[in-house]
């Protein structure tokens, strides 16, 4: 339902919240997250252009979340990455579907709404009331 680039946001987002204390540095965020470094690293300056993270160079540089936790949600992520598409018009193409969806792709996008009001109504604050965290050992 979501493209690898947006699990991948999704991921790295969850862990900068879970790790507010400062900016972390990519090759950290790689490995609790679990995702190749050099795409991280171009999944981050898409959120950094979407204004949901911040960069900060130097010493002490790396990224943390451009907001509180609470106020990101995950279709923000997702759209901040690779935006949801839906169903507007017959995939297809064809002529007599032009004046409206048929069933198959009306349900589709009924399939797509339902996924994208979930992530619009759920926020990474949300996420760590949950269980199973990106929490680096101590």
């Amino acid at each position: 339902m979501i493209s690898q680039t947006a699990e991948y946001a999704l991921r790295a987002m969850v862990f900068l919240a879970e790790n507010p204390e400062g900016a972390h540095p990519v090759s950290r965020i790689a490995q609790h997250t679990q995702v190749p470094a050099g795409y991280l690293s171009k999944v981050l300056q898409n959120l950094v252009k979407a204004k949901l993270v911040v960069s900060q160079r130097g010493l002490k540089g790396g990224f943390r979340l451009g907001r509180p936790a609470a106020e990101l949600s995950l279709l923000d992520i997702v759209n901040g990455v690779s935006p949801i598409e839906r169903i507007t018009a017959c995939p297809l193409g064809l002529a007599h579907h032009s004046s409206r969806l048929c069933a198959l792709h009306h349900r589709l996008d009924e399939a797509i709404g339902s996924f994208e009001g979930c992530f619009r109504t759920t926020t990474l604050a949300d996420l760590l009331e949950g269980q199973g965290t990106f929490t680096p050992p101590a």
